[in-house]
């Protein structure tokens, strides 16, 4: 039972990467839309490529988005609208006639004979204007001529001209009038029709929608069928609108046909294996050239984090409307990925996110083409993202990249630029602006994962923060020394081609556990009473090595990201306090070396080697009388070749031909601050 604990606690590393991998896996396959792949590629104004096609099966022919929505409009400006009669307003309106019809033409001033003629008149009026009805308004939204009348829940057709509007009863007034030969009397009448006259008909807009939503409903998504044997494509055509059309019907068919009860199982199992090779190229790539990255399952998380990140966005999307697949800002992966690790590592990730996705979006190739390319355009343009114009330049052109190429593609498929997307564009342009989040989206993945980027690094390396503020007024002496050291680190990562922003930072902090005993180290020494003088070597060797453990612990307390606090763990190595060491066995020849070494561990990397050699060489320089040039390239060589016998660089990654390179350089920058110029012989 011990031995299968030990066990698992030696591998958890590597059991939590198998069950990153197949939980990974699997998530990727369930966010896939559910459905068959077709077994053939054709895009529209490319040769088929394959076998003559004939039709597996019957199937009908599916009509394209643009003909469904040209009978849509069509249907919408052929809609007859539909209008409510209202009876309960013409009962109203006789009534006002019949009260108001003795006010105008009263019994003083006519006969009644006169007056039975008249109200005669007026009722007839009032029955031409009321057969059909006065409108509101005809306006309906619609080119038809015609209308349907809901009069007492029964529907007629009639059309507009029959119904009259308020504006035109004064001249049906005086038609009549005329016709009857009164038109003396027509002041009156227009009095009278003016004061009791009312719309009854009004625009149905519910029951107009409902019916054209029924009609709508009724269009049919197909226009004819293909009989199974029948000769679709033959090889070598061109595939044009009509054979399009019809493979594209094909394709619906068959991928619904085969995405059943009894396949779906093995098209899922499809799915794993592929997705499943896809990411063990990534552990393998990760294994072999970025082992550090593999090794740390943080960074491992991180990644695939991101890879599912894009997955689930990208199928999201296809999943609402492929038309919109560009507007998911997939270089976005690139780019976070060059920030904190490499530009290799970015590319070789997006490639294999996009042939992921390859499985799922719309026109496979030319997403697959647009998004490699892209992506090759965002690592061989973004750098130095701490500089807010470089993120926009590189934006704008992966969006240009974008619009060149879709442009391309169109000419290829239809030959012309009569049915360009223009709204595409939008996409792009839409991407882009979505693209500039990367920035803030750094700062979150750097809070969540402790991860490191160049724009936290720079802003470490301002001098006015607080925590260097107050290495400046505590230990000045240290404060200087260590400006010294990242000009030195700085020029030596350069070099060698290591992060020289991480260098400078690390070396900016790797001695602030020293301002908890300042004195006690002599760059902050300002008179000749030295403090070590007073007590014992052994005691002095601890407080000079416990400046790391402080510095750690005051690191952390400030929040430093744990890769800048690797500088202060590693500067010193497993090295000694070589001084007291000496001092102490003058006293005392039994002497235990590890009260007189530093704890460790040593550096593991380029930068922190780096760092470790520059430190040591600025310090002791500050012992030379009288430098000259042979002096400090013997002093270098002597420094870094003592660190190297003591396997201080054991765990860095680096080479012995960049240690040349970095002693080279740390001797013409020592010989440039001393103002040396080399010994000619004489």
């Amino acid at each position: 039972m011990e031995d299968s604990l030990d066990k698992l606690y030696k591998n958890q590393s590597l059991i939590y990467k198998y069950v990153l991998y197949f939980v990974t896996i699997g998530c990727i396959v369930f966010f896939f839309p559910r459905g068959g792949q077709f077994k053939y590629e054709f895009q529209k104004g490319k040769p088929w490529q394959y076998e003559n096609l004939y039709a597996p099966f019957d199937f009908s022919i599916k009509k394209t988005a643009d003909e469904i929505a040209l009978e849509q409009r069509s249907l919408q400006e052929k809609q007859i609208p539909y209008y409510n009669y209202d009876s309960s307003i013409v009962a109203e309106v006789r009534q006002l006639f019949e009260d108001s019809f003795d006010e105008v033409f009263t019994s003083e001033r006519y006969s009644n004979s006169q007056r039975r003629r008249l109200k005669g008149i007026g009722e007839g009026i009032l029955d031409e204007l009321y057969t059909y009805g006065i409108v509101d308004n005809t306006a309906a939204g619609t080119s038809s001529e015609d209308l349907y009348l809901v009069k007492n829940n029964e529907a007629s057709r009639v059309e507009k001209d029959q119904l009259y509007k308020i504006t035109e009863v004064d001249s049906v007034v005086q038609e009549s009038l005329r016709i009857r030969r009164s038109g003396q009397y027509y002041s009156l009448f227009q009095d009278l029709f003016f004061n009791i006259v009312k719309p009854n008909v009004s625009y149905d807009a519910d029951l107009s929608k409902k019916e054209l939503e029924d009609e709508l409903s009724r269009i049919s998504t197909t226009r004819g069928n293909v009989d199974e044997g029948i000769l679709i494509i033959a090889r070598g055509e061109v595939v044009e609108a009509e054979n399009f059309t019809i493979l594209n019907s094909l394709k619906a068919e068959f991928e619904s046909e085969v995405w059943t009860a009894n396949n779906q199982y093995f098209i899922l199992f499809g799915y794993t294996i592929l997705v499943a090779l896809v990411l063990i190229m990534l552990f393998l790539f990760l294994k072999k050239y970025r082992p550090g990255i593999y090794r740390n399952n943080v960074k491992v998380t991180f990644i695939f984090f991101n890879i599912l990140l894009m997955v689930f966005l990208t199928t999201l999307v296809v999943k609402y409307d492929g038309a919109y697949v560009y507007v998911v800002p997939l270089c976005i992966l690139p780019l976070i990925l060059k920030t904190f690790f490499d530009a290799r590592l970015g590319l070789f990730v997006h490639v294999l996110t996009v042939l992921i996705l390859g499985f799922v979006v719309p026109n496979s190739y030319e997403y697959i083409f647009l998004q490699i390319i892209a992506g090759i355009v965002t690592i061989l343009t973004v750098s130095e993202l701490y500089k807010r114009a470089n993120l926009f330049i590189s934006v704008g052109q992966i969006t240009l990249i974008y619009i060149v190429g879709y442009f391309a593609f169109h000419i290829i498929h239809e030959g012309n630029l009569d049915n360009i997307n223009w709204f595409t564009f939008g996409f792009f342009l839409l991407n882009g602006m979505i693209t500039l989040f990367a920035q803030p989206l750094i700062y979150i993945y750097e809070k969540i994962f402790g991860m490191v980027s160049d724009v936290s690094l720079l802003e470490l390396s301002d001098t006015n923060s607080r925590l260097l503020k107050e290495l400046s007024n505590k230990a000045p002496g240290t404060f200087h020394h260590s400006l010294q050291v990242a000009n030195l680190a700085e020029a030596a990562a350069n070099a060698i081609g290591a992060n020289a922003m991480l260098v400078r930072v690390g070396a900016l902090y790797h001695d602030i556990g020293k301002m908890n005993n300042p004195t006690y180290f002599t760059e902050n020494q300002v008179t000749n009473v030295n403090p070590h003088d007073d007590i014992d070597p052994k005691d002095s060797a601890r407080i000079i090595i416990n400046h790391v453990i402080e510095g750690i612990e005051l690191a952390q307390k400030n929040n430093l990201p744990d890769r800048v606090i690797d500088f202060i763990r590693t500067h010193h190595g497993t090295t000694k306090v070589y001084y007291f060491y000496k001092k102490e066995m003058e006293q005392n020849p039994h002497v235990d070396e590890a009260d007189f070494m530093y704890p460790g561990p040593i550096p593991f990397s380029k930068e922190t080697a780096i760092l470790m050699m520059s430190d040591s060489v600025e310090a002791a320089s500050k012992s030379l009388v009288n430098p000259s040039y042979p002096m400090i390239e013997e002093f270098v060589e002597k420094i870094v070749s003592g660190q190297m016998k003591g396997n201080q660089f054991l765990n860095a990654n680096i080479t012995f031909k960049e240690i040349e390179m970095v002693k080279k350089v740390l001797k013409q920058k020592l010989t440039n601050v001393y103002h040396l110029r080399v010994e000619y012989p004489e």
